[in-house]
């Protein structure tokens, strides 16, 4: 069969975490897949994630772990292929992984390892490739045939009866990505969910950054959330040059940007985004204790945060007399901003330094059970691509594999 011009029962566009998944699952069931991707590299973003280790996935993976406009959406993919399941394909292959907090999974030794296993997946359904190759034009109908699909790239024309967008969304463009994908969807008439950057670090306006400028570099554990929402994460806080990063920021921005796409509606406005600095204390009760000593309040948080921290962040505010020195005003002052530290972002760092995006290819447009268009048939998309983003911490891998491995056993 020439690949100048071929007829495949399934094309992937995309190889990355669930174009590859996808790929490997049709081909093993017989279909014959052609794979198609722009880059010459595959699956650059799972070589440099985790370090150069790939979070793979998390042991504790659940629907709560993931942003969508449906939120049910994502049930029946993780159900059918859980994180359970990647688990044991990684150790079919005999790559050795360890966990790090909250659940997170990395390989002992490289993210290669991944690739290579999904690339083994792959050839085990004799999926045939071709990179680097662009997609110029997609129409519907083979030919003469009403049914199915014409994929036109700049090597040759393909046909197929099903045809899986997996092109990913548009965090870290210097890695190849692009919008291909949300065209797609458009020239088929499928809404989509306006993408943003999400597990981004936030920058901050003029006045507050200022104001931090002394603390950049520094970094303490927080408790961090947006108000009025039930998600909140115990991580750690990083304040930058440009604003704030770090886990618990990366987190939250996800929340953050939600809300202010909701806040485009009329009755909605945006929202702050909240930080407890100190956790684990009852701040209430430890400043009653300290309230008639003479101990500065930068010195009673020295014995939580680095001296530097607790120094800057207190002449900032004023409150560098010893605390019997303070009158209640002050007192309640430090108690609201030690437990609801109080920041209205000035926006994002942007794509270039996001983790994946949020929005995306409406899911009320597809099938939880399949990832096909409910309007086209035919036509699926899986990964990123679609309007569900998951926590930081393995969760977007987890939902790259179950969305492919569904639309796998799909098409």
């Amino acid at each position: 069969m020439s690949m100048a011009q071929a007829e495949f029962d399934v094309i992937v566009i995309g190889a990355g975490a669930a174009g590859m998944m996808c790929a490997a699952q049709a081909g093993q069931r017989g279909r014959r897949v052609l794979l198609i991707d722009h880059a010459a590299k595959i699956g650059e973003r799972i070589r440099i994630s985790g370090g150069g280790r790939c979070n793979f996935t998390n042991r504790d993976v659940r629907p709560e772990n993931f942003l969508s406009r449906n939120p049910h959406f994502v049930r029946s993919a993780l159900a059918r292929f859980s994180q359970h399941d990647f688990i044991k394909l990684v150790a079919r292959y005999g790559i050795a992984y360890h966990e790090k907090t909250l659940g997170q999974l990395f390989c002992d030794d490289s993210a290669k390892q991944i690739i290579d296993m999904l690339r083994a997946e792959c050839d085990l359904g004799q999926v045939r490739w071709a990179q680097p190759r662009a997609v110029q034009r997609i129409a519907e109908g083979r030919d003469q045939a009403e049914s199915g699909f014409s994929v036109h790239t700049d090597q040759g024309h393909f046909t197929c009866q099903s045809l899986v967008i997996a092109t990913g969304g548009l965090a870290i463009p210097q890695l190849g990505a692009t919008p291909f994908g949300y065209r797609i969807a458009e020239q088929f008439g499928l809404p989509v969910v306006p993408p943003q950057p999400a597990l981004v670090p936030l920058a901050l306006p003029p006045d507050t950054l200022t104001a931090l400028q002394g603390l950049a570099g520094t970094a303490i554990d927080v408790v961090s959330q947006c108000p009025g929402q039930k998600a909140r994460f115990r991580e750690s806080l990083l304040i930058t040059h440009r604003g704030l990063s770090g886990p618990a920021i990366l987190q939250i921005s996800s929340y953050w940007q939600n809300q202010n796409y909701e806040s485009e509606r009329p009755g909605h406005r945006k929202q702050p985004i909240r930080l407890d600095l100190l956790p684990d204390l009852d701040v209430p009760a430890w400043l009653q204790e300290h309230r008639h000593g003479k101990a500065t309040l930068a010195t009673l948080l020295a014995s939580y945060w680095p001296k530097r921290f607790a120094q800057e962040w207190t002449a900032a505010r004023g409150w560098t007399k010893p605390l019997a020195e303070h009158g209640n005003k002050d007192i309640a002052a430090m108690q609201q901003a030690l437990t609801e530290w109080t920041l209205m972002p000035a926006g994002t760092l942007g794509y270039a330094k996001a983790e994946v995006t949020l929005g995306g290819v409406d899911t009320a447009a597809l099938s939880s059970k399949t990832m096909e268009s409910k309007a086209v048939s035919g036509l699926y998309f899986v990964g990123e691509i679609v309007d569900v983003t998951g926590w930081l911490g393995g969760y977007n891998f987890q939902w790259a594999w179950s969305s492919g491995w569904v639309a796998g056993q799909a098409v």
